[in-house]
């Protein structure tokens, strides 16, 4: 990352529209008297009304339950020390911009000026109805002990210190992935914190939690090692107040399994490092400069795991990582507040994450070299979109567990909710993969290109999921050998190309669908050893349900195969390429933008079909128009001639369907356009748009998605024969589990067409 200076950081803050980083939105409509009435007078007396009488339906009525006041009086701004309330303001905005980043939580920044604990106490207790949650922030300690201590008793909402426990909870998970690689137990180890403040005593805490033993911490503060026969300790220091012998930090330091930096830089030297236990692990968390830089650790030791607070190093301990899904969960079950069990969850759980496969989207944001489980990965990174689907569940379940929680719900659902505030891209992804698991994972889906690393982190992923059985194409030791590299733990189905049983009875029946096609059985017996035929014939051949290669490939490289193989559909005379694009919260269906490059009319309608067809099986009411660049007749031409032709044949075929054209692009999306000049348009919002050619259509997915910030999903094949889907050359994860999703449903759609017919006989 690039050094930023002072001036990048106050233009930041002080431009772009409006200074600062925060704003109020509304989030109901405010465009007519109407509506005016209903927010304000005279329409807002119902609620106030509802909530005197059942004060819990503040939660319905109002924001309150997606509400948290971030609180300080700048006695303890990150590293800059007591500043005061107000230059505090640009902290406390930018704590409300992670949580609403990060987990959807709106926030009132609340600055309060005084140093009097007691003080501030009755100030939040008063102001807390307005939220859901209490978030405390840069108050010096001991001060926020008791500050904390004091309104947890008061209040029936969560309030968190998260200087304090905010860096216990992500430093625990590291220090407990770090103890696992290195075969060390959490109770036979021997911990240092260089630091006695909030963060240190609440590290210490959760450390315990985890299994270290109390009388195995040693806290070093300005003054020394913290020990029994010292005399100026506040009650929280003397919990770890111990008979030790130690007194200075190297002294302490001296065969320590752990350091944990929550002081000031520099103050671990190399050789300090050098005197600790074998694999010594080191978390130095000073920010902005940390205790040792890790370059130093290194040179002293080569066994060390070392994790910072900063961004440019491995193993961040970001506090990011916390907070803002530690209240999601704890507001989403209305919790009176959030007790140690709920900490400890949420530690747990980003634990569990650093071990699981790392989202291609991730590795790409920081860098694009591979992350796995290890040495340098043993804390989930700021930007993985998974850590709320993991932490905030973690959390609420614990509350509902535990008694915190005043309303319930079913976690499975709760997860799905979390994914739906990332996106209606992932509403549609949950769907998806929702509909393939109902199979209960029993779909084969064979891939071409089973040696790819991508390819396996998906077949990995697929399989834990229940959506499929994957099974790999590929030579087995090459990719046992991959597996390993990629240090996951499974072991999926494997199809050598070069040695299979029944590879003269797949020759012959090759030999039978083209041997017309000039292949003789010799040439037969080659060609079922290609990837992109054997996939295609594993389906015909009844070994798999569904075939997806393309990752390697052209497209092309792989359609024709499968075509030779599968023909199109029953009653299908062209297949087809749709995207799913997401737009905001709509969702269109583009076609084609992958099969037919200069369809005719009588394609046209067909495709057209199709992806009316597969809209409904996404649950989505199809309003069809076909684009060109002329409105209903207003520019004559044989391109849009061509298309007006094409809507006459879908007009006459599908009389169920709302289809019209042919118009303009704006014109099918802008329903204003429609009632003002077209009022007798059979589609007044279209959301399948059919492109006259597979120009157009591609042109059209790939700048939205690249300009428009729009979501991408597919291509997705209709009209094919059996279940064989393409990717694009380079997908991530990600995508292939998701095209993978799709290749289900669609084995799962024939064979329930099956039945029925075979019912009906």
């Amino acid at each position: 990352m690039a050094k930023l200076t002072r001036e990048d950081a106050l233009e930041y803050h002080r431009l772009k529209g409006k200074p600062g980083k925060v704003a109020i939105v509304p989030t109901k409509p405010m465009d007519t008297q109407r509506d005016l009435s209903l927010a304000y007078s005279p329409g807002v007396a119902e609620p106030v009304l509802e909530i005197e009488k059942n004060p819990e339906d503040a939660y319905e009525y109002t924001s309150k339950g997606n509400l948290v006041g971030v609180v300080s009086n700048g006695t303890a701004i990150l590293g800059l020390g007591d500043r005061g309330a107000l230059a505090s303001k640009p902290v406390m905005e930018g704590k409300g911009v992670l949580f609403k980043k990060f987990a959807d939580i709106d926030v009132f920044d609340i600055e309060v000026n005084s140093h009097d604990p007691d003080e501030i106490i009755k100030i939040v207790a008063a102001i807390s109805p307005t939220f859901g949650g209490i978030n405390l922030e840069d108050i010096k300690a001991p001060e926020c002990f008791y500050i904390e201590e004091e309104l947890k008793k008061m209040l029936d909402i969560p309030v968190f210190h998260d200087d304090q426990h905010g860096t216990a909870i992500i430093s625990s998970a590291g220090l407990a992935n770090a103890l696992e690689i290195v075969g060390k137990k959490h109770e036979e180890i021997r911990l240092v914190i260089s630091g006695a403040g909030a963060s240190a005593i609440s590290c210490a805490e959760l450390a315990i939690k985890w299994g270290v033993k109390r009388e195995n911490i040693m806290l070093v503060d300005s003054k020394g090692v913290v020990h029994s026969k010292r005399t100026d300790l506040n009650k929280y220091k003397q919990r770890f107040a111990f008979d030790f012998d130690q007194r200075t930090l190297a002294d302490a330091v001296s065969g320590a399994d752990v350091f944990y930096g929550l002081s000031v830089a520099n103050v671990l030297t190399p050789e300090m490092v050098k005197s600790m236990a074998k694999d010594p692990i080191i978390l130095a968390m000073a920010n902005p400069d940390p205790e040792i830089k890790p370059e130093l650790a290194r040179e002293a030791r080569k066994d060390v795991i070392i994790a910072t607070g900063r961004s440019d190093y491995v193993n961040q301990v970001n506090n990011v990582l916390g907070f803002p899904f530690i209240f999601r969960g704890a507001l989403d079950v209305r919790a009176k507040g959030i007790n140690e069990e709920m900490k400890f969850a949420a530690s747990k759980a980003l634990a569990a994450l650093a071990k699981e496969d790392v989202p291609d989207s991730v590795i790409r944001a920081y860098g694009g070299e591979s992350i796995k489980f290890g040495r340098e990965y043993i804390i989930p990174k700021p930007l993985d979109p998974r850590v709320l689907l993991w932490e905030a569940p973690a959390v609420a379940e614990t509350a509902m567990k535990t008694g915190m929680a005043r309303k319930t719900v079913d976690i499975e659902e709760y997860k799905e909710q979390l994914a739906f505030r990332q996106g209606k891209g992932e509403r549609i992804r949950y769907f998806f993969q929702n509909k393939a698991r109902s199979s209960g994972g029993t779909k084969r889906v064979v891939f071409a290109e089973g040696e790819e690393s991508k390819i396996i982190r998906a077949a990995y992923q697929i399989k834990e999921e229940g959506i499929a059985t994957p099974i790999l194409i590929g030579r087995p030791q090459v990719i046992q050998q991959r597996i390993e590299e990629l240090g996951l733990p499974c072991c999926p189905d494997v199809f050598d190309p070069s040695d299979f049983e029944r590879h003269e009875e797949y020759a012959k029946a090759y030999f039978d669908l083209r041997g017309r096609k000039g292949v003789t059985l010799a040439i037969a017996r080659k060609r079922v050893r290609q990837v992109n035929i054997l996939g295609a014939m594993m389906v015909k051949m009844g070994d798999a349900d569904a075939f997806i290669s393309g990752l390697t490939y052209d497209y092309p490289d792989v359609i024709r195969p499968a075509l030779r193989v599968h023909h199109t559909a029953p009653g299908a005379a062209r297949a087809a390429g749709v995207y799913i694009m997401i737009v905001d919260d709509k969702v269109f269906l583009f076609t084609d933008a992958t099969v037919n490059i200069d369809p005719t009319a009588e394609d046209l309608a067909e495709i057209a079909c199709l992806a009316a067809d597969y809209a409904v099986k996404l649950e989505i009411d199809p309003h069809v128009a076909f684009l060109s660049f002329s409105n209903f007749g207003s520019t004559p031409h044989p391109l849009s001639e061509k298309v007006h032709r094409a809507v006459a044949m879908v007009k006459e075929r599908r009389p169920d369907l709302p289809v019209d054209g042919e118009m303009q692009a704006d014109t099918a999306v802008a329903p204003e356009i429609i009632e003002e000049r077209y009022p007798f348009s059979a589609v007044k919002d279209a959301n399948v748009l059919v492109f006259p050619s597979l120009e157009s259509a591609n042109i059209a997915y790939k700048l939205l998605s690249r300009l428009g910030n729009a979501k991408a999903i597919g291509p997705i094949l209709l009209g094919m024969g059996a279940p064989v889907h393409v990717l694009q050359t380079g997908d991530d994860v990600n995508a292939i589990v998701q095209i993978a999703a799709v290749a289900v449903m669609d084995a799962m759609g024939r064979e329930e067409k099956k039945e029925k017919k075979t019912k009906k006989k």
